[in-house]
């Protein structure tokens, strides 16, 4: 399930709910203007949330809760690729350096924390993207409720909070002497803070500095000033600009994660803005060009590609995207001159590559090329399994050679490794179609679309096996799905269709499906001779 939206239009706990509810696994991503954040679930469940430009803060708060010595720490966070919270929760499990309950405590803080930053977003963008199930081990699993409860608690909290701190660039003083003499104990984030309200710190820099986050610092903060412990002094002079590598960073990953979501328009905004503070940065020229590519304008997505590839430091999957982009706009000799270029760079090695060969000697029509280039492929994959799409050319270029059985011996491993790929299903639906299986053709796309019913093409052919068979009532129910999910996907649905109500006698139904079916195919002269019959009944009635 794929849902999008706005949350000025539905509220961030409106979408938890309906996850929640739903039992749904994946992950919510979230966009307002340069933040972007993602709330990842199972089976309704909250197990992880992150916010990029956000440093991740499990380090910190496990050195303040004095469980792990700093430089044991930092010989851990060494050997991880990335400051992922995830990755260093796990490793330190593994290795037993800190206790499980600990870890899931300081997860759980962190998760919360996230959350209810996000819950103050009423302006901005959300997707939720299913999964089949988590891609990292679960270290808690937070009842979305109960998130709703606490992040609803802060919200209001929050709002009482403002009224002291309206703005991270405050700077704020404590009173020592009169803090002392009031002799009242501080709690464990005011005692934090404290030494931070100096009156050269403003409430952003506290944040960062202490470890803690805005709501821990903003509510000590609070207490202080409500207290007449501490009081307002200033502003910061200009909120301070990251360094210009810092800028591009964040433009950059926050394109990337936009981009993996989906958000095109926001993708699209980054990587420009990268651009212009960088010319040359080859990472945002190539990701524009996939934006390009996603939205099929093949024209744009070749000029931006190409700028890309003729970067010297241009990796393969650079230049794998031009010929692709070659490819769909039919200039099939740049494809295959681009392929090979990209394997001369260092791709010969990659699968990919010689299955993107493969295709475009399939497009070609050069099918012993393609079966060498796929060959070639599947043993390049070594014991990795072949993907989806490696199976759905190899099973089309078996059935073109006419060698059906080995198509859809193929296409029976496919599906059996991709239980998922409906797009294999129909491959070899219509394989045992041409073989004349028809029945089989049927329960093989019947069980594509239990995976996925918003295909229309997948009904669409349902309905074309079931018409052949007689079977009206079925091929009518299948056509009509089609319709509703797509009215003009071609004039052969509406006609038949047409067939199906004039068989049954319903002349109305009947010419009302033949007329649709001539506004989207104006010359089909089966349907004008179809409607000439209906038309001459009704005059002679």
């Amino acid at each position: 399930m794929a849902i999008r939206g706005s949350l000025s239009e539905a509220s961030l706990a409106d979408v938890l709910q309906l996850l929640a509810l739903g039992q749904k696994t994946g992950v919510l991503s979230l966009a307002r203007e340069s933040s972007f954040g993602a709330v990842h679930f199972d089976r309704g469940a909250i197990w992880h949330a992150s916010l990029v430009n956000r440093r991740d803060r499990l380090a910190d708060r496990l050195l303040r809760a004095g469980v792990i010595e700093a430089d044991a720490l930092a010989r851990i966070q060494a050997e991880l690729p990335d400051d992922d919270d995830r990755q260093l929760a796990r490793l330190l499990l593994a290795r037993e350096l800190v206790a499980a309950d600990i870890i899931a405590r300081e997860c759980r803080a962190l998760i919360e924390e996230i959350v209810c930053i996000l819950f103050t977003w009423n302006a901005g963008t959300f997707a939720f993207e299913a999964q089949q199930s988590p891609a990292d081990p679960l270290i808690v699993a937070i009842p979305a409720d109960s998130l709703l409860m606490e992040a609803a608690r802060r919200v209001d909290e929050w709002t009482q909070i403002e009224k002291k701190i309206p703005s991270l660039d405050l700077i704020f003083e404590i009173d020592v002497a009169r803090l002392q003499q009031s002799g009242v104990a501080l709690t464990s984030d005011q005692s934090i803070v404290a030494p931070w309200l100096d009156g050269t710190h403003d409430v952003a820099s506290i944040v960062e500095r202490s470890g803690l986050g805005e709501f821990a610092v903003g509510k000590a903060v609070y207490g202080l000033v409500t207290a007449g412990f501490a009081q307002r002094v200033g502003r910061s002079s200009a909120r301070r600009q990251p360094a210009p590598e810092s800028r591009v960073a964040e433009h950059r990953n926050l394109g990337v994660a936009f981009y993996r979501t989906g958000m095109y328009d926001e993708a699209s905004r980054e990587f420009r803005r990268v651009l212009e503070l960088r010319a040359d940065d080859l990472g945002a020229r190539f990701h524009l060009g996939l934006v390009h590519v996603r939205r099929e304008d093949w024209d744009a997505a070749i000029d931006m590609l190409r700028r890309a590839a003729e970067q010297l430091d241009a990796k393969p999957a650079v230049l794998q995207a031009l010929a692709y982009a070659y490819e769909r706009s039919g200039q099939l000799e740049l494809a295959e001159s681009t392929l090979a270029e990209a394997a001369r760079r260092g791709g010969s090695e990659d699968p990919r590559i010689a299955l993107s060969q493969a295709v475009v000697a399939t497009l070609r029509g050069d099918l012993p090329r393609a079966e060498e280039r796929l060959s070639t492929a599947r043993s390049l994959w070594g014991a990795r399994q072949p993907s989806a799409v490696w199976f759905h050319h190899a099973g089309l270029a078996a059935a073109l050679r006419g060698e059906t059985d080995r198509a859809v011996a193929l296409l029976e491993e496919g599906t059996a490794l991709h239980p998922h790929a409906t797009v294999l299903f129909n491959d070899l639906a219509v394989v045992q179609e041409r073989r004349g299986a028809h029945e089989a053709a049927a329960r093989t796309l019947e069980h594509a679309l239990l995976e996925e019913s918003s295909l229309p093409h997948l009904h669409k052919n349902l309905g074309d096996y079931k018409y052949r068979a007689q079977q009206y009532d079925d091929a009518c129910d299948a056509y009509e799905r089609v319709v509703r999910l797509a009215p003009d996907h071609g004039a052969d649905v509406w006609l038949k269709l047409g067939n199906i109500h004039y068989r049954r006698g319903d002349q109305f139904a009947a010419r009302e499906a033949w007329e649709r079916a001539l506004s989207i195919d104006p010359g089909n002269a089966i349907v004008r001779g179809n409607l000439g019959v209906a038309r001459g009944q009704e005059t002679a009635a």
